[in-house]
């Protein structure tokens, strides 16, 4: 094996074992250190160009849509492009400056992983915008307001799933909101409301007003790319039938269930308050329908809870064409 690989696998293993002195490791050690050596470096080539495409997208829509009509944005981003607007600042360099402050929050209160992430994501955002030809699509201002916003949280949302930021705000949305007991949300809501007055007050209300649009177009694409593609529901369901329940979850939906041990609360017919098992199971917004018919035919007394997942990870999700 190459002697630099070897010292990589080695590392690995001892630093899940930094209670012993000596570098003493079994071949189990040795093929679990290269299935995580494996493992790490799939996610950091995941994280990569998961970073690079949003760096890609947010200077598409910088470029393409933004700065041609002087529009501006919310957060950091928009407080770069309004402080350019009103001045000859160059843009890529106000990014990065303008990200400093938001950098050194990240690297006290996440990690120092991440604050390299985000202070390499920002850097690659500035060059990106300052040497990619991007065309300008459009001058249409509805159009660059909607799809300037969409781009632009794009990438940003897709560098937040490779572990690194575009825009600081929310790292000091996180800082304010620990200090003072207020939401993440409601300190956002707060810049984002100083920022829109500013563009009110220095450049025009009709600035500010797209300006509100773009920020809703790329505050949604962000919760779209970060919460996932695809919603999915999960379902609890109650029922002293769960047994023939789980049976046809696993063969008619081919789904996967957890079961949680339980006790009746409240019997409506006077029965005994006997144990009975939970199922819990994820489905998709399609199956919906199929389950709920599916479980009425078995029990028509099963107490049923969905609730919205966002994205799942694992398990025995299955996308395909539901069958009635």
């Amino acid at each position: 094996m190459n002697p630099i690989w070897n010292h990589i696998i080695i590392q690995s293993i001892l630093r899940k074992r930094k209670h012993q002195s000596e570098p003493e490791y079994s071949s189990y050690d040795e093929a679990k250190g290269i299935n995580d050596v494996i493992v790490t470096f799939q996610q950091r080539l995941k994280d990569t160009v998961l970073i690079i495409c949003g760096i890609l997208s947010a200077g598409f829509g910088l470029k393409g849509f933004l700065l041609p009509s002087n529009f501006i944005d919310g957060g950091a981003t928009g407080i770069s492009l309004l402080v350019s607007e009103l001045s000859s600042f160059p843009l890529p360099l106000l990014l990065v400056l303008v990200n400093i402050p938001f950098i050194l929050m990240g690297f006290k209160l996440i990690s120092r992983s991440f604050a390299i992430r985000t202070i390499l994501a920002i850097i690659g955002l500035a060059i990106a915008t300052a040497t990619i030809p991007y065309p300008i699509v459009t001058h249409d201002k509805l159009l660059i307001a909607v799809f300037g916003g969409f781009f632009l949280g794009t990438g940003i949302g897709l560098s937040v799933r490779g572990g690194a930021v575009l825009d600081g705000t929310e790292v000091l949305a996180i800082f304010i909101s620990r200090r003072l007991k207020v939401t993440i949300g409601d300190v956002i809501l707060i810049v984002n409301l100083i920022i829109f007055s500013a563009a009110a007050y220095l450049l025009s209300i009709e600035t500010a007003l797209y300006a509100i649009l773009t920020y809703l177009s790329a505050s949604k694409t962000v919760d779209f790319i970060i919460e996932g593609l695809e919603e999915y529901t999960g379902v609890t369901i109650i029922s002293m039938k769960s047994e023939e329940i789980r049976q046809m979850i696993i063969n008619e939906l081919e789904h996967g269930v957890t079961i949680y041990k339980g006790r009746r609360g409240f019997g409506k017919h006077g029965e005994p308050l006997n144990n009975v098992d939970i199922l819990f199971t994820v489905i998709t917004r399609l199956e919906v329908r199929k389950l709920s018919s599916e479980i009425e035919k078995i029990d028509s007394d099963a107490f049923v809870i969905t609730q919205s997942i966002k994205d799942t990870h694992g398990g025995m999700i299955k996308k395909r064409t539901i069958k009635d």
